[in-house]
């Protein structure tokens, strides 16, 4: 991984202290110490996985750091609802690893205020010739591991969705941090997330 990836995606989310951040797929808690610094220990933190172990190890990081301002939730991300709503929301090495992430993206989406910041940092098969001499090899690895889909676009939907769209690739666009501003103005909450059955070329 690019050296300072995980801080430049946090970064992304421009979050002040005493904001309130989602981290979808939040894992053994990788990103917290980052989020922690940009919140700070007036702001909360919540992050949701679907592995009870995943989540164990997180709990045991904030108990170790003596964090209490993170709020860990087991549960399916498509299915989680809260009354809150985020200053941001952050997806970091779990968006391709979702079978249904165009599902756990809509409702991330509700969950993010107006002005709220998006960001998804992920790997990806980078285009051009190196892309193809690899593909075959990411597709099995894909196939071994739970690296998830080296293949989705998810920077297509979310461009559809935010305001001031950017991204940025890294390590000969092997990885990237993509990001955008929900706008103020949606008082319908509007997806504009392509139907389920439409796929991108």
């Amino acid at each position: 991984m690019p050296s300072g990836l995980r801080k430049r995606a946090v970064d992304q989310l421009k979050l002040r202290q005493g904001g309130k951040v989602l981290e979808v797929g939040c894992g053994t808690g990788r990103n917290f110490p980052f989020l922690r610094d940009a919140i700070g220990p007036e702001g909360r933190i919540y992050g949701i996985d679907l592995s009870e172990g995943m989540l164990r190890r997180a709990r045991r990081l904030c108990q170790r750091r003596q964090w209490t301002n993170f709020m860990l939730i087991e549960a399916d991300a498509a299915d989680y609802a809260s009354e809150e709503q985020f200053d941001g929301v952050l997806f970091s090495f779990s968006y391709n690893v979702m079978p249904h992430h165009r599902s756990v993206l809509r409702q991330a989406w509700k969950l993010l205020r107006p002005g709220g910041r998006l960001v998804i940092m992920d790997a990806r098969v980078p285009p051009g010739l190196l892309g193809k001499l690899i593909r075959p090899f990411a597709t099995w690895l894909m196939k071994q591991t739970s690296l998830g889909n080296p293949v989705i676009r998810p920077w297509q939907y979310h461009a559809a969705l935010v305001d001031d769209f950017h991204m940025e690739d890294f390590r000969f666009s092997s990885y990237y941090v993509c990001c955008g501003t929900k706008p103020e103005h949606d008082p319908n909450n509007r997806d504009l997330l392509p139907p389920l059955g439409h796929t991108h070329k």
